[in-house]
């Protein structure tokens, strides 16, 4: 979307059969949507840690970026804010935060290469892997070991440098690998 009244205006309307708990804007305005004991439709097809019904196991942050351009410090905080009080109310481990691309990574590319997960990670908001030493071929296997879903091989490894390599690009890389076994022993 390209504005956060766009956003809003889609996720609250029926005929589009989305929704989530939260929009946080770029000004850091949240709007809470959904209650967050109730389904809220945000993730749609995906997995995670075995959880094809993402859908009714999860609460669903929506932030208003069209995902061209960095996000918004007042946004941050705000999800910051807004991550700590449904981690703590839902006993929800750092691990267990996740974005689209992590759960449908052959279907969705959100948040991007822009959102500072490294960020979240400093604050116990999210995780960030210590490199741990691996052999390229275990990749696949070590992302499924924290919780990715099954999918093509450069389709993983896109959404995975997404979220721990913005910026990367070309075949699987050894620092990959590395990463990918410090995940799945976190």
């Amino acid at each position: 979307m390209t504005s956060t009244a766009e956003a809003l205006a889609r996720l609250c309307d029926p005929v589009a059969e989305v929704s989530a708990h939260y929009l946080i804007a770029e000004s850091g305005e949240v709007f809470a949507l959904v209650a967050e004991e109730m389904r809220a439709w945000h993730a749609g097809a995906g997995e995670w840690a075995g959880i094809t019904d993402v859908n009714s196991h999860s609460i669903g942050i929506e932030l208003a970026n069209p995902g061209d351009r960095p996000f918004a410090q007042p946004q941050m905080q705000a999800l910051e804010r807004v991550l700590r009080d449904v981690m703590a109310r839902w006993h929800i481990p750092a691990r267990n935060v996740i974005g689209h691309s992590d759960m449908a990574p052959s279907r969705k590319g959100d948040p991007g290469r822009r959102f500072d997960w490294h960020r979240l990670a400093m604050l116990g908001l999210s995780v960030w892997p210590p490199p741990h030493p691996a052999p390229p071929d275990c990749f696949a296997a070590d992302l499924a070991a924290f919780g990715y879903p099954a999918a093509p091989p450069d389709d993983l490894l896109a959404a995975f440098r997404l979220r721990f390599r913005p910026g990367v690009s070309g075949p699987l890389q050894p620092q990959d690998a590395e990463m990918a076994a410090g995940l799945a022993r976190l």
